[in-house]
Parts: structure tokens; C-alpha cells; sequence
């Protein structure tokens, strides 16, 4: 993974807007009136055209804009996991009744409730009930392990590999990555083949660890996307105590890092954030809280939220927290939950904060989360290009 050596590096986090031909044609692949065969060189050309729009606007490391990830619309929240559905076997949505899925043990006797029933949501159940679009389809169907769980994406994830290579070349990306599920995150769906819940997170591991080991086989860097690590607090009722809390996430990243196994970390960065959606966000977790045991997680490099206004005040986590020898953190300097297109100065500002506490050779700008989906296309653009400004004015300064 290149580092900030003469200049501040910049990044984003991962999905991009789509473009108007590209949400056509997956909306048609799901209708099953587009082919496989037929969709293929649309999202060839749209990944080459957003890879092309990330050099311009400045962007060091790019991505596909997680293109390949099939995205429900301009909206949609969900997108980031939803695309594993299709790429692993022994999943079912068959099964409806809730009683058939029962509801396992967890250490501290801890256990998800439903994304509605979420601390937060329940504190501000007008404001969810009338302000939240997630962008899902209300027919979507979410799965349910009912057998053996087996990687299948080896087409789809060869075609993300294939796209963003040549991209990459194509217009002088010296780094790229792909996102990809983290094993605890995926086992959010539910589960009636494993007796276990530790059980139901493992073969998800072995399953990831196929996506994960084709990306990085490649050449390419692998990020792994696991909101639930830090957004999983808010969705237990009641509130448990910290310890507890980690405990439970323990067995989560055991399981992540069993997965990354045999993967070089200098190829991985993992993504922690508290849900891209755009909440009061009352009821996240601290940083402090969690930042140990995300340093746990082999990874070259560590994104996370620190541009929004719950968690932009955590850089002084950094002060007490020690880096690892040799990792990277790429904090957010703009962050996806407002419309207000952040001032350069701030950005250059915060990537400072960081580079006096870490070394600035340590430090990658990025964003909060992903932009597409989440704010209008636009002021997306808008938010790099300040972005890579905001770099530009911080290595004049510590450079």
C-alpha cells in the first residue's frame, strides 16, 4: 500500500454515483429483460468512466465506485451487502416465518434486534418513520442460511478484477481497490443450517476469504466493509455494557482475520463506520471504545469516520492510541451525511490534526463513507474535488 511519502495521498471510501445507463441497466438485469451477457459491457464502459472522472478530480487510489455491486437506485443504502446474496450458495429466502429462525445465544446473552428497532430509531421513530429513504425495494427479500455456505462469485468478483485493472491502467492509477464484505457483517442475515451463530460467522469467513483472496491475487488492494463492528451497538436492545459489546464483536473479528489469512495486510484496509444513513446517530459507540479492538483486525491500513458532526471530534483518539509500526489510518476529511460541500481550508486542516498525532507519512485523506447513494451526484464530485484541494494545501504545508 503507498504511503504519503512527499505528498498527502487521497482516497475515498468506496461506492460512487452511478450513472443514469447503469441504474437502467440493472434495474432491467433484475427484471430479467437484460443479459448477463448484455450488461456486461455497459458496466465495463461505466467503470471506466468513473475511474476516469476519480484521476480528474484528483484521486490517488481509486475504485470501480463499487459498480459492480448492483445498486437498487439512486438511493439505496444497502448495496455494499446486499451483492453477496448472489455470490454465495446456501442461501434461501424461502423461509418466511420468523419462528423458523431462531434467535441464538451470543456471549453476554447478547443478540441483534431489527434495523427498525434500533436504539436510535426508537428515540426518533417520527423522524425515521417520515425522513429516511433507504432506497431498498419494499419486496426485497433478505436470505436465509439453510444449507452449506459456498462461494459462488468467482465470475462476478473476476469481472470487478478485470474492469478496474484495466481502468486503472487506462488512465494512470498507481493504486486501486475493491470492497468486500467482512464475514461478521454478512452473517447479519439469518441462519437455520448452523447450529452455532460462531458457527453461521465462520462459514462466512471461508466464503470471503475466496472473494478476498481473488482481489488481492490480482494486485489489487481488498477493503473490507464492516459497519457492523461499530454500527452493530445501536441495533442491541437493551444497551449492553462495553465489555459485553466487545466480547460479542471478539468472535466477529477472530473470524475476519481467519478469513484475511495467507493475505499479505499490506493489500488490506478495512472500513469502520457507524451506518451510512442519515440519522441523529445519538446512539453510536465512541471510537475510543472500539478503535483497540479494530487494531486487532489484520489490515494494512484502517478507514473510518471523522469528518461528520458525531464523530468529527474523535481525532483526539489518536493521541493516546499508538499506530502500529507500519499501518496506515485513511481518516474521512468530508463526510457523505450533508449536503454542505466542506471548505478546503477544513479539510487541509483535519488531515493536519492527524499527520502531527501519526506521522503524515501515515495518514491518507479520504471520505467519511461511501457517496453514492447517499448525497445527490454533484455535490459527490464536489466533495473530492475539496477533498484533493484540501491534500494539495495540506502537504504544501508539511512537505
Amino acid at each position: 500500500m503507498l504511503r504519503s511519502t512527499d505528498r498527502i495521498r487521497t482516497t475515498h471510501v468506496g461506492s460512487l454515483p452511478r450513472n443514469e445507463e447503469l441504474h437502467r441497466a440493472n434495474a432491467e438485469r433484475r427484471a430479467g429483460s437484460l443479459s448477463e451477457e448484455d450488461f456486461a459491457p455497459i458496466l465495463t464502459r461505466a467503470v471506466d468512466e468513473v475511474v476516469a472522472r476519480q484521476r480528474e478530480v484528483g484521486i490517488d487510489t481509486v475504485n470501480d465506485g463499487e459498480y459492480g455491486h448492483a445498486s437498487n437506485g439512486a438511493v439505496d443504502y444497502g448495496s455494499w451487502w446486499h451483492y453477496s446474496f448472489a455470490r454465495t450458495a446456501g442461501l434461501s429466502v424461502d423461509v418466511q416465518d420468523p419462528e423458523q429462525v431462531p434467535q441464538r445465544s451470543e456471549p453476554g446473552n447478547l443478540r441483534y434486534t431489527t434495523f427498525e428497532d434500533r436504539r436510535d430509531w426508537t428515540r426518533f421513530r417520527d423522524f425515521y418513520a417520515t425522513e429516511i429513504d433507504t432506497g431498498n425495494d419494499p419486496d426485497t427479500q433478505f436470505p436465509v442460511a439453510v444449507d452449506e455456505l459456498r462461494y459462488i462469485g468467482q465470475d462476478a468478483v473476476a469481472a470487478d478484477i478485470a474492469n478496474l485493472q484495466s481502468a486503472a491502467q487506462r488512465h494512470g492509477a498507481d493504486e486501486a481497490y475493491i470492497a468486500a464484505l467482512s464475514p461478521g457483517s454478512a452473517a447479519r442475515v439469518g441462519n437455520v443450517f448452523y447450529s452455532t451463530d460462531e458457527g453461521h460467522i465462520r462459514a462466512w469467513a471461508e466464503v470471503l476469504h475466496e472473494e478476498y483472496k481473488a482481489i488481492t491475487d490480482a494486485g489489487l488492494i481488498v477493503q473490507i466493509d464492516d459497519p457492523g463492528l461499530a454500527e452493530g451497538w445501536d441495533q442491541i436492545n437493551p444497551e449492553p455494557s462495553v465489555q459485553d459489546y466487545l466480547t460479542f464483536q471478539q468472535i466477529r473479528v477472530d473470524a475476519l482475520n481467519s478469513a484475511l489469512e495467507g493475505i499479505p495486510a499490506e493489500q488490506v484496509r478495512f472500513h469502520l463506520c457507524w451506518g451510512s444513513w442519515h440519522g441523529p446517530h445519538t446512539t453510536d459507540l465512541e471510537f475510543k471504545d472500539i478503535v483497540g479492538l479494530m487494531l486487532e483486525i489484520q489490515a494494512g491500513a484502517y478507514t473510518f469516520e471523522a469528518a461528520n458532526a458525531r464523530h468529527a471530534h474523535e481525532w483526539t483518539v489518536w493521541e493516546d492510541v499508538e499506530l502500529p509500526t507500519g499501518k496506515l489510518i485513511i481518516p474521512g476529511c468530508v463526510s457523505h451525511s450533508t449536503n454542505v460541500v466542506e471548505h478546503p481550508e477544513l479539510v487541509a486542516q483535519r488531515i493536519e490534526r492527524f499527520a502531527g498525532l501519526v506521522g503524515k507519512e501515515n495518514v491518507i485523506a479520504s471520505t467519511d463513507c461511501g457517496l453514492g447513494g447517499r448525497i445527490h451526484p454533484d455535490i459527490a464530485w464536489a466533495k473530492l474535488a475539496a477533498l484533493t484541494e484540501g491534500a494539495r494545501i495540506a502537504s504544501q504545508r508539511l512537505y
